[in-house]
C-alpha cells in the first residue's frame, strides 16, 4: 500500500535527499581525488591533472611505497600500537565497567567521581612525559600503548552496557553455582558483543590516526608508525630518499613525490576500509545501547 504524502511531507523529503547527497558528495569526491592521483602516471597528473584513460595510470607509487622498507616497517608498527592498543583498552574498559555496574561495589559512586574527574582535568603534557620518562617506557612500544588504554568514556559506555543486561540471567547462574569469573566470561561476555566490538573500532582507530605520541616519546626510527612516516611526507614535505633511485634529477624527484603522497595516504586508509564492514552491525546498536539505557 502506498503512502500518501502531503506537499509538505514531499518537500521535506527532497530537501533531505539534497542533504544526504551533497553529504555524500563531499565525503566520496576528496576520497576518489586521492585515490585516482595515487593511480596516475606522475607526469601526467603533473601536467593535466586527474585522467579518466587507463593509459594514463599507473602504479609507480604504490611500487617506490611497497620497495620502501621505512614504509613497511611503519606499516607493521602501526598495526602492532593499533591492535595492542585496542585488546589493552576493551580489557579496561569492559572489567572496569563491569564492575561498576553492580550494585553491590562499594564505593562505586567516589571512583565514578574520580573517573569523571579526569575527563576534565589532566596533568599536561610535561607532567605526562615525566612520567611516561621515569617509568622507563621512553623509546619502547608501550610508551605509545599504556598511557591511553584507560579511557574515561569507554568504561561509562560499558558501565551502561551492563546495566541493561537483565539481572535474572546472573541470578540463575549464580542459582546454579557459578561463581562471579564464570558469571562474567560465559553469560555476560557473550551477551556484550555489541559494545565490545564498538570499543575495539574507537580504540583502533583513535590509535591507528595517532602520530603524537610516537613522536614525542620515540626516538628510534625502527619504532615510528605509519602515521609519523606519512606525517613527514605530507607535512614536512619530505619524501625517503629510499624511495627515489640517488641518480634521479630533482624534476624526477619532484615528478614521484607527489604520486608517492596520494599512494601513502590510500595505503594508510586500507585497514580502516576493509575492517569497516565487518565492524558495521553491531556498531550502531553498541552505541545506542551503550549511551542511552
Amino acid at each position: 500500500m502506498a503512502i500518501k504524502h502531503s506537499r509538505l511531507d514531499r518537500l521535506l523529503l527532497i530537501l533531505n535527499g539534497i542533504f544526504l547527497t551533497l553529504a555524500v558528495l563531499i565525503v566520496v569526491v576528496p576520497l576518489l581525488y586521492v585515490v585516482i592521483a595515487s593511480l596516475m602516471d606522475p607526469s601526467t597528473l603533473l601536467s593535466r591533472g586527474l585522467s579518466f584513460k587507463l593509459s594514463d595510470w599507473s602504479i609507480e607509487g604504490y611500487n617506490k611505497i611497497l620497495s620502501n622498507p621505512a614504509m613497511i616497517r611503519g606499516f607493521g608498527n602501526a598495526v602492532f600500537y593499533a591492535v595492542s592498543f585496542s585488546v589493552l583498552t576493551v580489557v579496561v574498559s569492559v572489567c572496569a565497567g563491569y564492575s561498576l555496574s553492580d550494585n553491590r561495589l562499594k564505593g562505586k559512586g567516589l571512583f565514578m567521581t574520580l573517573f569523571i574527574i579526569t575527563m576534565f582535568f589532566s596533568g599536561g603534557l610535561i607532567p605526562t612525559y615525566l612520567l611516561v620518562k621515569n617509568m622507563g617506557l621512553l623509546n619502547t612500544v608501550w610508551a605509545v600503548i599504556i598511557p591511553g588504554a584507560v579511557n574515561v568514556w569507554n568504561i561509562i559506555l560499558s558501565r551502561t552496557f551492563f546495566k541493561g543486561v537483565p539481572l535474572e540471567l546472573k541470578e540463575a547462574a549464580n542459582v546454579d553455582g557459578a561463581s562471579e569469573m564464570r558469571i562474567f566470561m560465559q553469560v555476560v561476555l557473550p551477551l556484550s558483543k555489541p559494545i565490545i566490538f564498538v570499543l575495539a573500532l574507537y580504540a583502533f582507530v583513535g590509535q591507528w590516526n595517532s602520530y603524537f605520541d610516537a613522536m614525542i616519546y620515540l626516538d628510534n626510527p625502527t619504532l615510528h608508525p605509519l602515521q609519523l612516516v606519512l606525517r613527514s611526507i605530507l607535512i614536512q614535505n619530505q619524501v625517503d630518499p629510499g624511495m627515489i633511485n640517488d641518480q634521479l634529477a630533482a624534476a624526477e624527484l619532484k615528478r614521484l613525490s607527489e604520486i608517492i603522497k596520494y599512494a601513502a595516504i590510500v595505503v594508510s586508509s586500507l585497514p580502516l576500509i576493509i575492517m569497516y564492514p565487518f565492524f558495521q552491525k553491531y556498531f550502531e546498536k553498541g552505541v545506542m545501547v551503550g549511551s542511552l539505557k
